[in-house]
């Protein structure tokens, strides 16, 4: 069996978690493991691009809600929309109150419920708040903020495709990836963007580099309790799961952000 580059990995993270032309010649085991750990750099290309269009607005005479609205958009347009649509059918499979196996039904269909409605409403509304208000703190903070949570996002999935999650389908993305990380990456890749995070915190004080790290390990925190709680209800993780996971990192970093300012 031929042996897996980095290049293998980082094609599968880009080629399966955003829209961004790459060609991904590996589809096995090797490859999602690679790509998984990889993802907290998806998470940087994807957080710096949504940063970029903020900062794009604001200077061009924009307020902080736009430059938020951007930075909010982006993420959502460079992944079609994946993490967002799997929040929402998480949200509709978790209040169903249905059997698991009608529950995994509802989650496949094409169509939205109001528990998915209305958790995507809450989340994007949470998620350009939080923005708005770092940006108008300024605009160095708005831009960390987007970077930070979409990395943070992405750092979640590394830690859902951990060793010892089960996949709740035997098909699908979730079931693709499901336990392909050994623990001691994803613990390693959690401790490596939480001195990024607090690193980049610094530029602003020492209270900021405590802060940043702390946003990270909350979103996983909590991105933890959605993938435990998921787990226990489903059998395991689906790709829609993989998805709320993220989105649920995401807005948690950007809250833990604004708090105290």
């Amino acid at each position: 069996m031929s042996t897996t580059s980095p290049f293998d990995g980082l094609r599968f993270a880009f080629g399966t978690l955003t829209v961004i032309p790459v060609q991904v010649t590996r589809w096995d085991r090797g490859a999602a493991r690679g790509g998984m750990l990889g993802a907290p750099a998806v998470g940087l290309a994807v957080g710096g691009c949504a940063a970029a269009a903020g900062l794009l607005l604001l200077y061009l005479g924009a307020g902080p809600p736009l430059a938020a609205v951007a930075s909010a958009a982006v993420p959502a347009v460079l992944t079609r929309g994946l993490h967002l649509d799997g929040l929402a059918d998480t949200a509709d499979g978790l209040g169903s109150g249905k059997p698991v196996e009608d529950a995994l039904r509802i989650m496949k269909q094409s169509d939205i419920g109001p528990f998915g409605v209305l958790t995507l409403v809450l989340v994007l509304l949470a998620q350009v708040a939080a923005l708005t208000q770092l940006y108008g703190a300024s605009w160095a903070r708005g831009a960390l903020a987007a970077v930070v949570s979409a990395v943070a996002a992405r750092l979640a999935l590394t830690l859902a495709a951990r060793a010892g999650v089960p996949a709740a389908r035997p098909e699908g993305l979730g079931a693709a990836v499901a336990g392909v990380v050994p623990v001691r990456g994803a613990l390693l890749a959690v401790a490596a963007v939480t001195l990024a995070a607090a690193g980049a915190g610094a530029g602003f004080g020492p209270y900021d580099a405590v802060r940043t790290a702390l946003a990270v390990l909350a979103a996983l925190a909590v991105a933890e309790v959605l993938l435990r709680h998921c787990t226990r209800r489903f059998g395991g993780v689906t790709g829609d799961v993989f998805g709320g996971v993220a989105e649920t990192a995401a807005t948690t970093a950007l809250l833990v952000l604004c708090l105290g300012r």
